[in-house]
């Protein structure tokens, strides 16, 4: 591996080989001066509250914040389109040196006169955590003048990282959740930690609905105001991306008594887990029968119709970077399905325990790394001969400069990676990559 490392990222790159010794030091702060991918903590608590899909976002700040996540995710809707839009107080120098509170207030009530909606977040991001507007006064007032929920999210960017940003977007829905936690129990299940990117809640769903386990709620892919303070009632909370909704789930259990379990819908091997997982818990011996029959027809259909692509993608080596440690997991498992080694995997919020698992799922060459910079992955791309990176629309460019085939596996996406499904495009989507034409030209 590459020896010329900066002192202050040895501790978060290691070969698998030594990863036990010496564990990566992972969602901490990312070195000064690096162009890190890590996002700030607005981003992070935008990214989770903004599928909510009748709910108003404010941002409590200038107009820059508010450009930076219009639009943010490939979520789908099934009702209201509201989520789709921004909107920003616009701070100017004038708020920055009297206030912005009455500009905030202000903009809540014009928001009720024009749009009405039953639900309003209001992302205070770093101009605001500087100067000190009492948001949560401002809210209060506005729900009283209103008779909705106004839920300030605090959000500055140097209050921590994008893992900050998703502890503060839990937060703001236990806010909403607690004064509705006296209702009567249901058989039902919570989906946490999926955004409905490309569809992908509605496959979940559709499995869970093939089983004869109804879902409650869902956090927060095509969620709904009504639907979200059904939450309560649900027998378990699955979670699906750890890194964004664990802490949720953990709060659910601490305040309702749901308990909950990390279930992944990439790959068959993680999809078929899943659902059996689903069904041992929160269902009877008829739901586990008609789950078994939906994994044993589904896996066999997908294992089908994936079988010769595995010829083409044999021996290749993938690079993966991603947001969260429990999507890397299950692409690393996916990549080994298809014949396929991972020579270099890392993420944004990954945790201790999710990289332990990396490591011991990975070969002892393979390079583990936290909050990598551009520079670091192109170097070990190219040391470890990649020939496709798995990550976001900020890795893209890196790639194709590179002459690497690539796969986007961000929330911009439009099509589904989830389920069954998912394994087919993205077995043919990693193989139309890495087998282009185009590469001779390129490489050449």
């Amino acid at each position: 591996m590459c020896a010329q490392i900066l002192e202050e990222r040895q501790e978060s790159i290691k070969l698998a080989a030594d990863y036990k010794a010496a564990p990566i030091r992972c969602d901490a702060a990312s070195v000064s001066g690096a162009v890190s991918q890590r996002a700030c903590v607005y981003c992070g608590a935008r990214v989770v509250l903004n599928p909510i899909t009748d709910a108003f976002h404010i941002v409590h700040g200038p107009i820059g914040c508010a450009s930076y996540t219009w639009d943010i995710r490939g979520s789908l809707s099934s009702g209201s389109d509201l989520y789709r839009n921004s909107f920003s107080t616009d701070l100017q120098e004038k708020d920055v040196v009297f206030g912005g509170a009455e500009k905030l207030a202000a903009a809540i009530d014009e928001v009720m006169r024009v749009y009405a909606p039953k639900l309003i977040f209001i992302y205070c991001t770093c101009i605001v955590g500087v100067i000190g507007d009492d948001v949560e006064a401002v809210c209060r007032n506005a729900e009283r003048a209103w008779g909705v929920s106004v839920i300030p999210v605090k959000a500055p960017g140097f209050s921590g990282n994008k893992s900050t940003g998703y502890k503060m977007a839990c937060e703001a829905l236990m806010q909403l959740l607690l004064p509705h936690k006296d209702q009567s129990r249901n058989n039902g299940v919570n989906i946490l930690g999926d955004y409905n990117l490309a569809g992908e809640m509605w496959i979940i769903k559709s499995y869970m609905r093939e089983t004869g386990i109804p879902v409650v709620s869902t956090f927060t892919g095509d969620a709904a105001y009504d639907r979200l303070l059904r939450a309560p009632t649900a027998r378990l909370n699955v979670v699906q991306c750890a890194g964004s909704m664990m802490y949720l789930a953990q709060r659910m259990e601490e305040e309702f008594g749901i308990p909950w379990i990390k279930a992944s819908f990439f790959g068959v091997e993680d999809t078929s887990a899943a659902i059996r997982q689903v069904a041992d818990l929160a269902g009877t011996p008829e739901n586990r029968r008609r789950a078994e029959q939906l994994v044993s027809r589904e896996s066999a259909r997908v294992t089908r119709l994936v079988a010769p692509y595995y010829t083409r993608l044999a021996g290749k080596k993938a690079a993966i970077f991603v947001g969260g440690g429990f999507k890397a997991i299950s692409l690393v498992r996916q990549f080994k399905e298809m014949g396929m080694k991972t020579v270099l995997v890392g993420t944004q919020t990954g945790r201790a325990d999710e990289y332990e698992v990396l490591g011991k799922l990975v070969d002892p060459d393979t390079v583990i790394l936290d909050d990598a910079n551009p520079a670091e992955l192109e170097s070990f791309m190219r040391e470890k001969g990649a020939d496709i990176l798995v990550g976001g629309v900020k890795e893209r460019p890196l790639a194709y400069k590179l002459g690497i085939a690539f796969c986007d596996h961000n929330h911009e996406r439009k099509h589904a990676l989830a389920g069954y499904e998912g394994v087919e495009n993205f077995t043919r989507e990693v193989n139309l990559s890495i087998n282009s034409p185009v590469w001779r030209h390129v490489r050449g």
